[in-house]
């Protein structure tokens, strides 16, 4: 069993993938920020960054998602191939951050990359407006994210909920974070909702 957590900045991926990987007793793959090279250059500098900061992302989630796949076990997965692709590249394209050009080659890279790698076998959305995205995100304190705008906080909600809707590649849940944000009992609703959408996939 795949399970990919989706979300977007601050949406509470990595708890989640924490709760549910020892609440199921699976393997958890997390997004690494402390090794990305590019992340405090992007966050300072988006246009000069863009482009290889995706390229890089591309290259980090195949690398996981291909050693989840071989590795026969369990996993909680830290946010999904397909985010950076169609939700985050769109948005920088839109804003005028990744050229059209740059952006037609990764996009290229990304569709051939895609084809090589099963989707997972449940994809959960973890779905957060932008005031509980952003105390989230302050509450973290990590330095780079001082640097994203409440613009780009907006347009990549507006882009998550497309995508979601538009997503086909197999089995899906929204667990809407604002309702379990602050309440004592939101990690265990959280992992209740998970867990009865698995049962529904055996």
């Amino acid at each position: 069993m795949h399970i990919a957590i989706a979300g977007n900045i601050g949406a509470g991926k990595t708890y989640a993938t924490y709760l549910l990987s020892h609440a199921l007793g699976y393997e958890a793959a997390y997004e690494d920020d402390k090794d990305n090279p590019f992340l405090l250059d992007f966050y300072q500098d988006m246009v000069r960054w863009a482009f290889p900061m995706q390229v890089y992302l591309l290259n980090r989630r195949l690398e996981i998602t291909l050693s989840i796949q071989r590795s026969g076990q369990n996993y909680i997965q830290d946010r999904t191939l397909y985010e950076d692709a169609e939700v985050f590249a769109p948005v920088l394209r839109e804003m005028e951050i990744l050229p059209a050009r740059e952006y037609e080659v990764y996009r290229a890279l990304y569709e051939k990359i895609a084809s090589l790698v099963q989707p997972p076998d449940l994809l959960v959305y973890l779905r957060a407006s932008v005031p509980t995205l952003v105390e989230q995100i302050l509450s973290r304190g990590r330095p780079y994210e001082e640097y994203i705008s409440l613009e780009y906080l907006r347009k990549l909600s507006h882009a998550y909920e497309a995508w979601y809707v538009s997503y086909n590649r197999g089995p899906k849940l929204v667990i809407e974070m604002d309702e379990l944000h602050g309440r004592e009992d939101g990690p265990a609703l959280l992992v209740d909702q998970v867990v009865r959408r698995v049962v529904t996939l055996f």
